[in-house]
């Protein structure tokens, strides 16, 4: 059993050194650069909306499309990774799969583009 804690042992003093890291960086940040927030700081700033309102108002359903689009694009880019890395061992199979996945991820944005999805008036 000590064995096998001691494997792990690296990652426990990584993990002490990269959250210390993190606490001094913010610790630092907190006592060097001045905390006064004024109307710009706190201004809406890409949401579209006042940051400081009420948590429960309504906004546009075009900001759930942007999302949703760039979460599909996203993950198009988190495929595209292991299939690079593996594309020797897949063969002639795996790439014409992964341009069928890509024909229908551009399909869909064209569809949406087309439709005024992307549009903010």
């Amino acid at each position: 059993m000590a064995d096998f804690l001691a494997d792990y042992l690296p990652i426990l003093v990584f993990l002490g050194v990269a959250g210390g890291i993190a606490f001094l960086m913010v610790a630092a940040s907190w006592f060097i650069a001045p905390q006064r927030p004024y109307e710009d700081k706190v201004d809406a700033y890409e949401c579209g909306f006042e940051a400081f309102d009420d948590a429960r108002s309504r906004f546009d359903v075009r900001f759930y499309l942007v999302a949703i689009l760039f979460i599909i694009f996203d993950l198009e880019v988190a495929f595209l990774f292991p299939w690079a890395v593996s594309l020797g061992k897949i063969g002639i199979f795996g790439f014409w799969s992964m341009v069928v996945f890509l024909g229908l991820l551009t399909i869909g944005f064209v569809y949406e583009w087309r439709k005024g999805a992307l549009e903010w008036e």
